[in-house]
């Protein structure tokens, strides 16, 4: 999990100081195509939390959704419709969704692992006054 976040950091990085002229007709598709990628690493988060990554599937959905949005930004704009808000709007909806879901896991996790904590000191404690008085019983 790490990982990922450095590797989101480090390429947010290059792709700041690194100089790469595009048109502006071709910079629609781009950030149409880039928010669709991000939807997916967000939903491969999500499924590397809930314990259901699958590298096929996150894959397979990085390129396809991407290369679909892109190409309907598109068909849109050779028709004149703008198809675009179609991709904004699922692949929002589907970011912020998926980002409330690795907010909810993350607390969810804190809150087991603290409950399990909390077990843990009270058998511990139980333990420890069971072993005191076998040693009381035994003077």
């Amino acid at each position: 999990m790490l990982i990922i976040f450095i590797a989101i950091i480090l390429g947010f990085i290059i792709g700041m100081f690194m100089p790469m002229p595009t048109s502006q007709a071709l910079a629609l598709y781009f950030s149409v195509g880039i928010f669709a990628a991000l939807d997916s690493v967000i939903g491969g988060c999500k499924a590397l939390l809930k314990k259901d990554y699958n590298s096929k599937i996150f894959i397979s959905g990085f390129f396809f959704n991407s290369f679909l949005a892109m190409v309907l930004a598109y068909v849109g704009d050779k028709l004149g419709l703008p198809l675009y808000y179609a991709a904004i709007f699922v692949f929002g909806t589907r970011l912020f969704t998926n980002i409330s879901e690795i907010r909810r896991c993350i607390i969810l996790n804190h809150e087991s692992e603290k409950n399990i904590r909390i077990r843990n000191k009270k058998y511990l404690k139980r333990l420890y006054v069971r072993s005191l008085r076998k040693k009381q019983s035994r003077k």
